[in-house]
């Protein structure tokens, strides 16, 4: 397995001990910052190359969320490493009592490409929080983030404890085949039943943060225009590329009626006449999700927009 001798590599540093102290798991959060602050513009760019995502988008949903994430680590880290003391009973009343909360060991995250700075970095800094080493797999889809965490990520990290693996579909399946302590992934219902197979073989515990459903309900009661902005905003946000986007509406046809032009409207507002020259409308990441979403529009009847671009893989 080609994995094999990095699986055994990290495991050797946690079981070293390396990352218990507290003051290590501060230092490399706060390398994790620095990477965040130094490589802001080459992120901003990786993310525009891969889907043409507004640097507005790429701030509030990637960037920021990390800092946040990563502030209230550092703030709680104390707090959260100190044992927990717990209530006796008559089985217990001659010892002493506490939770006691350790690191799992050699942590997996596999991270998806439409949320991929903050959906790799997110779960990075809980695992680094908690002491973990990690094995980090970027989503080959969105090449140009792949290719910078893998370049230089590693540089902001201790190498002994955290490794950048770029796979795509066969060489992820072997790297599932080794044993790690803990899986966190994000991605599809499908995927995900290939992870927790997978970590079941090893008893891994796993973390599966899947797409679905998002139904979006309109009472009669609503105030039409804020629901049109809200539903445009939360539906065209990285050209609809988030996995809690309203998928559809739910409302009565008297509401319909009214929310359509509101709709029309609100999309109007925030992209201009025309959204494929709007500086603030990202693009689908991949010719195969392009194809995918396109062939969506000839399931009903299109009611705003339904313009197309194969090449820029605008919808």
């Amino acid at each position: 397995n080609p994995y094999a001798g990095l699986g055994s590599r990290l495991r050797a540093a946690w079981l070293s001990g390396k990352t218990r102290p507290v003051e290590y798991r501060v230092a490399q959060l706060e390398a994790l910052g620095r990477f965040l602050e130094e490589k802001k513009q080459d992120i901003l760019e990786a993310l525009a190359s891969d889907m043409r995502k507004p640097p507005f988008e790429v701030e509030i949903s990637e960037i920021s969320i990390c800092r946040s994430e990563l502030n209230y680590a550092l703030n709680n880290l104390g707090s959260w490493m100190k044992d927990e003391h717990v209530e006796k009973n008559w089985v217990t009343q001659l010892d002493s009592a506490f939770i006691r909360k350790d690191p799992y060991g050699v942590v997996l995250i596999i991270a998806p490409w439409n949320y991929p700075i903050n959906l790799l970095l997110v779960p990075l800094i809980g695992a680094i929080a908690a002491g973990n080493c990690v094995v980090m797999k970027p989503s080959e889809i969105s090449k140009e983030v792949e290719k910078l965490v893998a370049e230089m990520l590693p540089s902001y990290l201790d190498k002994d404890c955290f490794a950048v693996v770029t796979a795509g579909v066969e060489e992820t399946n072997k790297l599932l085949e080794n044993k790690f302590d803990y899986i966190f992934f994000t991605g599809s219902p499908s995927v995900g039943r290939i992870i927790m197979t997978a970590a079941a073989k090893h008893l891994t515990p796993v973390t599966l943060e899947l797409g679905g459903k998002n139904p979006c309900y309109v009472s009669d009661t609503c105030e039409v225009h804020n629901v049109a902005r809200r539903v445009a905003w939360g539906r065209f946000f990285n050209a609809g590329q988030t996995c809690v986007a309203p998928d559809y509406v739910l409302c009565s046809v008297e509401m319909q009626d009214k929310l359509m032009p509101a709709l029309r409207e609100a999309i109007t507002e925030f992209y201009g006449p025309n959204p494929q020259e709007s500086p603030d409308f990202a693009r689908i990441v991949g010719d195969k999700q392009f194809q995918r979403v396109r062939a969506l529009l000839s399931s009903g009847r299109v009611a705003i927009g339904g313009q197309t671009d194969e090449q820029e893989r605008y919808i």
